[in-house]
């Protein structure tokens, strides 16, 4: 990646669209749990100035994503199931939150979106077939479908709060991905979650949303735990 192709990314900074590209590799686990971030490998990657790139990686420090260590530099966030379980609390108090907001104050608008991104979703996963989870634009589907669900709670805070757990979360969504050893119903959890909300049921959607969350967590420690920093 060059500058050049840097600069074209309308309304970005470069830090930004390079903060952007680490995050998707880190969310993803290209750039593993540990991963030592060097500068000179960096710059020769991304053909930025070492200025720019400590403000990326300034970015992914803040996001939790990224850990600064004095004299050892940056490298990825470890993976852990002391972390995993704080993520995972944390996310099912914030996304249920404003999950019940979202139903009490979401409008037609809002339902047919939701449908729309379920549509979209599970149109993706068609086509991503047996790489569903590592296909990119399942994995935007996916995201946006999440997103889709709390966007009518009102609440800026309260969605970018959301938005930096679940980034933290879909890494560990990689790892149970990547060693269970069968796949997952996410079509009938995603289509369970949209149908509860657009019914205005949000005991249940809240519930629903709670299981989806915890199922991830637990094939993580059940399938990868071996990989987390201190094992299970």
């Amino acid at each position: 990646m060059t500058i050049d192709t840097l600069n074209r990314a309308k309304g970005k900074t470069i830090a930004a669209v390079i903060a952007q590209r680490m995050r998707d590799d880190i969310i993803t686990c290209r750039l593993p749990p540990g991963e030592p971030l060097k500068f000179d490998p960096l710059r020769a990657s991304f053909g930025a100035s070492f200025t720019t790139l400590r403000e990326a990686l300034t970015t992914l420090t803040a996001d939790g994503l990224v850990v600064a260590e004095g004299q050892r530099g940056y490298h990825v966030a470890p993976a852990s199931a002391a972390d995993l379980h704080d993520l995972t609390n944390t996310r099912v108090l914030v996304e249920g939150e404003a999950l019940r907001l979202a139903i009490a104050q979401g409008g037609d608008d809002w339902e047919i979106a939701l449908m729309t991104g379920l549509h979209r979703l599970s149109k993706a996963a068609e086509q991503a077939g047996d790489g569903v989870t590592d296909d990119p634009a399942w994995r935007q589907a996916h995201a946006q479908f999440h997103l889709l669900l709390v966007s009518a709670c009102a609440s800026p805070t309260l969605l970018a709060i959301r938005s930096a757990l679940f980034d933290r979360t879909e890494r560990y969504r990689s790892l149970s991905a990547a060693y269970r050893p069968r796949p997952r119903d996410k079509s009938g959890e995603h289509r369970a979650l949209m149908l509860a909300a657009i019914s205005r049921n949000a005991g249940l959607a809240a519930s629903l949303l709670e299981a989806h969350i915890r199922g991830t967590a637990d094939n993580v420690l059940r399938y990868a735990g071996h990989v987390l920093s201190g094992g299970k």
